[in-house]
């Protein structure tokens, strides 16, 4: 796969990262390398990796556990203390190896830690590939509340080895399709339609793509003012489920994936009723959704709590819940206003 060149930072895939990853490493002459994991790709990943990396350098490796409830501001004292310890200077390079959780949260600790030091992003999820390692958001939750704290900070790389795909189940690649998903309905009709005609389909021959979409709406609107919110596709409401499905104690926790698959049906439905979006169009998506994800049981006890959520989204503006609905596929507005009984009236159509 051909690099693609972000605003400040190379993407490079395969085996060519590696090799430029340890070009970076030596022209950048760095005191020592932090490798940031977690309980799972300590495991599955890191082998992998630490054979390809090619450094002399003093190598220290940090574990957290593993998990979006891990994603806070407390995992990242514990980060910083252990980088302290281990003698971390403003020379340190810190390397995430991990899925979304890592790469937020790594990013965020480099960003901050002596005030910025470098870090480069090695996405082992398709959610991450695809999404949370591309674009310099960085940050964590606070509380069940989805990345209330953090900073736009570019990477100095990311390297994109689909080998690590190998180590995930099933429902993992589900969850980061929805994101391919989401891409293909704001802006290439194309991926939408590989996976849902497409039953045996190689996900890794829309990786390349989809991360060429991010960086085009990245490199046009870096800080979320303006297109980068159509990004937000299905995530309005998707993150207020995944939100509550965390802090419910009744309630089996959801992939980030899983939870934005209800957000998008339920914003093709509120499209349709504002936007113009085809009512055939919205049967197509929701019967293409509930194919691959199944049923999430999102019953009418929950739809307060959902909304409840959804008000700490960050493109909310004086309390008004902001949108991005679609007019049709490929052609979305951003900052739609929509009323609390419309919302409630998506979550009841999802279920029917």
């Amino acid at each position: 796969m051909i690099s693609i060149q972000a605003v400040t930072y190379p993407i490079d895939f395969n085996e060519k990262a590696y090799t430029a990853l340890a070009g970076l490493i030596r022209s950048s002459n760095y005191s020592s390398i932090f490798i940031l994991v977690d309980n799972n790709t300590i495991t599955h990943c890191y082998p992998r990796f630490i054979k390809l990396l090619e450094t002399d350098k003093k190598i220290e490796v940090i574990e957290i556990e593993a998990g979006e409830v891990n994603k806070n501001i407390n995992t990242c004292v514990g980060v910083w203390n252990a980088m302290t310890e281990l003698g971390a200077d403003r020379k340190s390079l810190l390397i995430t190896l991990g899925g979304g959780v890592i790469t937020d949260l790594g990013g965020f600790v480099a960003s901050t830690f002596k005030r910025g030091i470098d870090f480069v992003n090695i996405p082992t999820t398709l959610l991450s590939m695809v999404d949370a390692s591309v674009g310099g958001k960085t940050g964590v939750d606070l509380g069940v509340l989805k990345n209330q704290i953090g900073l736009f900070t570019n990477p100095k790389m990311i390297v994109l080895d689909p080998e690590y795909l190998q180590t995930l189940s099933a429902r993992e690649i589900r969850s980061g399709t929805a994101e391919i998903i989401k891409y293909g309905m704001t802006h290439d009709i194309h991926l939408f339609n590989e996976i849902k005609d497409n039953i045996k389909l190689n996900i890794v021959d829309l990786i390349h793509r989809s991360i060429e979409i991010k960086n085009e709406v990245v490199l046009e609107d870096p800080k979320e003012n303006g297109i980068r919110k159509a990004l937000n596709w299905g995530h309005t409401i998707g993150h207020g489920v995944e939100s509550y499905f965390l802090e419910s104690s009744h309630k089996e926790n959801l992939t980030h994936g899983e939870a934005i698959a209800v957000g998008i049906i339920c914003e093709t439905y509120i499209s349709s009723k504002l936007t113009g979006f085809p009512l055939n169009k919205v049967k197509s998506v929701k019967n293409a959704i509930i194919t691959i994800y199944g049923k999430v049981p999102v019953i009418e006890g929950d739809f307060n709590a959902i909304l409840n959520f959804m008000k700490h989204d960050k493109k909310n503006i004086n309390g008004e819940i902001n949108f991005v609905l679609l007019e049709d596929f490929e052609k979305f507005k951003i900052n739609c206003k929509v009323s609390n009984e419309l919302i409630k009236e998506s979550l009841k159509y999802y279920n029917e």
